[in-house]
Order: C-alpha cells, then structure tokens, then sequence
C-alpha cells in the first residue's frame, strides 16, 4: 500500500468514530502537513473529502456507515488518539479484553496491532465496528436493545455474555472522575456493564482524557482505586492521589 492510500484508510477509520476531523488536527496526527492531506484529497472521489476545513465521510464514496455519531467523539480527537495508543500497547497475544463504551474506547480498540491474536468482548456499535476487521481478534458482541444516544447495547435478560466471560484486561470509560464522588457516567445502564465488567476481571483499566478531572456525572461506576491502571493523556493531578 502506497503512502497516500495508507493516510486515506487512517482517515477513513477515524470517520468511523466521529462525523468530522479538522484538517488541523489530521495532518498532526498523520504527522504531514496540512498541504499533503489536500492533495491526498484532491485525487479521485474517494472514501472521504475536504468540506469547509473539515475532512468528512464522502457520501458517494466507500465505505460509508450508518450509524448514529455522538456529540463528544468529536472532540479532544487528538487526546483520544495518544490515550488510545498507549492502551492499545497493554493488549497482549492471548488476552480476552473487554472493551466498554463512550467515544474514547474505539481509538483503543482501533489501534491495536493487527497481528495480535486475543478475544475481544463489546457491547457498543461504534466499538464492534472497529474491531470486526482485525483478522486475528476473536470478536464476541454481546446482544441486547440498541441505544442510540450511545450505541449501547442493553441486556434484555437476566444474564448476557458479561456474565459468562471472564476477562483478562477490561477497559473502561468515564465521563467524570472526582475526588470526592468517584468516577462515573452519563447513563445508569452503562454503568451496571461497566460494574459488572470490574468485578470479572484480572486487570481494569480506566481510560480518559484530562478534561474529566474535577467532573461528576450522575450515575456512579466505582472509586479511582478500583482501578488497576489508569491510561491518560496526561499525569493525574497530584490531588487525586489516596494518601
């Protein structure tokens, strides 16, 4: 694969997370400049196009998907990309990982390396669809009622895959960490998931970007020292540390 087509497909599968990248903010993270990502553009009428100093999804192209795009996965991309690199480097051959929801998760899961083999268990769309092209990722989705306001997945039963797995690595995403309140979420069913995710796992791993520091959310995940690990894109404030 020529350069200009390996930068097109990393955009491509950015826009599988989010409607819109800045053009800014892509030649950063493809660390050209911005006049080569307009020629990339400029050839062809491919996957995606240069609309108003934005790259976007070409409706007449390929790999166009329909589903519903959240308000936040637009922003902090380029946090999200370092914190989903840095978690994407803890998945090792063998692991069963659970990956949770929230718009930070699929940068995690998009940028593991492909020759890995490990099992993965979802139950967001955005999240499976990041996923679902790794050739050597045992892919497990767990069902139920689908959110759109999340792309969650809700059991409708007593019991779902969650039950049944136990996993090695479990990542988790937050809306809010506090610390007084904890960390926690926009959504209570998210938050039973991600409870149920802690408590059958070898190694929990939260996932954030600074700007969750200092916010609470109404419904409540766990306590910060719940958590094995902590993947940021920078250090916790000194605060937050149990003494």
């Amino acid at each position: 694969m020529d350069k200009l087509n390996s930068r097109v497909q990393k955009l491509e599968l950015l826009l599988r997370q989010m409607d819109k990248i800045h053009l800014r903010e892509a030649a950063e993270m493809l660390k050209v400049s911005e006049m080569t990502i307009r020629r990339d553009l400029s050839v062809g009428s491919g996957p995606v196009q240069l609309l108003g100093g934005y790259i976007v999804r070409n409706p007449q192209g390929r790999g166009r998907l329909d589903y519903h795009i959240f308000e936040h996965q637009g922003k902090n991309i380029a946090e999200k990309m370092r914190v989903g690199k840095d978690a994407a480097a803890l998945v090792q051959e063998g692991d069963i990982v659970f990956f949770d929801c929230g718009s930070t998760i699929p940068f995690v899961a998009s940028q593991i390396d492909p020759s890995i083999k490990f099992t993965a268990l979802c139950c967001s769309i955005n999240v499976f669809l990041a996923l679902k092209d790794k050739p050597n990722c045992d892919l497990i989705l767990s069902g139920g009622r689908y959110s759109r306001h999340n792309a969650f997945l809700n059991p409708i039963q007593r019991t779902s895959e969650l039950d049944a797995l136990c996993t090695t690595k479990a990542f988790i995403s937050a809306a809010g960490i506090h610390i007084k309140y904890g960390v926690t979420c926009f959504n209570f069913e998210e938050a039973k998931a991600k409870q149920l995710a802690l408590a059958k796992t070898q190694q929990s791993i939260l996932v954030i970007d600074h700007s969750k520091f200092g916010v609470v959310e109404q419904a409540y995940i766990a306590n910060l020292a719940d958590f094995d690990f902590v993947v940021c894109d920078k250090d916790i404030p000194k605060s937050f540390y149990v003494r």
